[in-house]
Formats: structure tokens, sequence, C-alpha cells
């Protein structure tokens, strides 16, 4: 099972029809089976979408799919290229004043259910601050897309959206496999942040777990919103946990430049599971 993260930055990107087309043509060549993606954003007062080939969650009055809605424009290339995905979108909150920043998943499998929890105190669309994750059930299991606050953030610190979302995750995670994929806003090689506080809730990292994996840095430096953090140098934001302890052959960075293009200002993350056994441990 191949699982793939990727912050996307959308819209924001310069000469994004091309970057579109070209992570479409990478998923065409190595077809992962989740794709967890953050920053799917659509300008608010773009034209309404007569496409709505996806499971829209939690729509706010004003956020209905839009034409622009990067989730759409790649789900019509990838249908245009004869691959099947299935995909949900949740807008979250308003982004840079102007669009409807939300969260996506696309399945190769058919989603039975999504969730849409929410993460942070604040429960306002136009309130920035405000965070909510977006889940879909496969036969695999279930899947979120994350993208939480920083560790250190004063209103909405990590570590208390951690807890709001845990028990929340712990209602599936009895009986069923569990997947976190997405922008956790922490460098997971920090010592006493978020990866300690996930690991320590009974979560495994999949890089950790990799018997095969690189350097892991998904930012080679300052990032938009990072302008003010303490951290300026790589960092390794972007991560894939699970519930249970799986075995993970590979963990890898994509689209930092070396083998694929850059595509936003994060890389992507993509980590395979041997799931032959058809058992978690």
């Amino acid at each position: 099972m191949k699982l793939l993260t990727l912050n996307t930055h959308s819209l924001q990107e310069t000469n994004m029809a091309q970057k579109q087309d070209l992570f479409c043509a990478w998923i065409e060549n190595e077809q992962p089976d989740i794709i967890a993606l953050q920053e799917v954003n659509q300008n608010m007062d773009a034209p309404a979408a007569d496409d709505l080939a996806c499971a829209l969650v939690w729509k706010p009055e004003q956020a209905i799919l839009r034409e622009d809605n990067h989730g759409l424009a790649l789900a019509r290339r990838l249908a245009k290229a004869g691959l099947h995905y299935e995909w949900a979108w949740l807008p979250m909150k308003i982004g840079y004043d102007r669009y409807d920043e939300g969260l996506a998943i696309f399945s190769r499998k058919k989603i039975l259910k999504t969730e849409n929890l929410l993460a942070s105190k604040i429960d306002t669309y136009t309130d920035f601050r405000t965070r909510r994750i977006l889940g879909v059930q496969t036969e695999d299991g279930w899947f979120y897309s994350i993208h939480l606050s920083w560790w250190n953030d004063p209103h909405e610190p990590f570590a208390l959206q951690w807890q709001r979302l845990l028990p929340q995750l712990e209602k599936h995670s009895k009986d069923s496999p569990v997947y976190l994929l997405g922008d956790f806003n922490s460098d997971a090689f920090l010592p006493g942040e978020s990866a300690d506080l996930v690991r320590q809730s009974g979560y495994f990292d999949t890089y950790v777990l990799a018997k095969k994996k690189d350097a892991g840095y998904t930012v080679g430096g300052v990032i938009d919103g990072w302008e003010n953090q303490p951290q300026s140098g790589p960092k390794r934001i972007d991560q894939i946990w699970a519930g249970h302890k799986e075995n993970v052959t590979e963990s890898r960075v994509v689209f930092n430049g070396e083998k694929e293009p850059v595509l936003s200002d994060h890389y992507g993350l993509l980590v395979e599971i041997d799931d032959s056994r058809g058992a978690h441990e």
C-alpha cells in the first residue's frame, strides 16, 4: 500500500497548471493508494463547478465547490488519464483573505465514510486559526489529512489540538487501522515536541519504522508562515503516522527537486507499507 502526503500551497504557486500536470503524471506512474493533500484551495469568487464528482464534507454556506478548486483540477486530470480515484474535500477556513482553504483525500478504493473532526478551540470559518481534519474510511482503514498549528502557537498550540483530536481518533483505532498523513507544523526531529507527543499517544512514525529511508526533510528552509519561527534550516514537518506497528518497506521524500520537480513550498512524502500479511501488530 502506497501513501502520499503533500501540502500543495495551491493557487499560491507560480505555473500552477503546469505543476498540476506534473503532479498527475507522477500519480499516473506511481498510483498511490491514498493521496492526502493540504492547502487545497479555491478562490471564493470563482464560478461554481458543475462537476460535483467528490464527497464534499461539511460545506459552509459559501464554500460550494468552485471551478478553480485545486482538488477538482487534479480529479479531472486523473480521470482524463484513465485513473479512477474517489475523492473528498473539506473546506476548513478562509486563507489569505481570498481562498476557501481545505483538505483533500484521494483514494483508489471506494470511500465508505467521511469524517470531519474539529481540532482547534476556535470554530469560526473566517478565522485563519480554525483547524479541522478530514477522514475517509476504505476497506483498508481510516485515513486522515492533517494540517495542525505550530507547536508553540500562542493561541492554538499543537498539543492542545492533539488532545482534542485523540479521543475522536480512538473511537476507530481500537478496531480499525488508522493513518495520519499531513503537515504537522513541527519538526519531527526535535525532541520534546509533536513527534514525541504523538508517539506517546500510541502512534508509530512510519519514517522510523521504514527499512529504507532518506534524510526525511520535507521543507528545505523558511517557508510561508514560518518566517517568525525559531527554526530556519531543513525540517521534517510532513509526516505519516500509523495507529498500529506496520511493515514499512520505504519512506521517501518526493517533489524535492531530486527525482521529481519541486511543486510546492513543502516536499511530498511517499510511504510504502507491505500489508500482504493482512495483519497489523
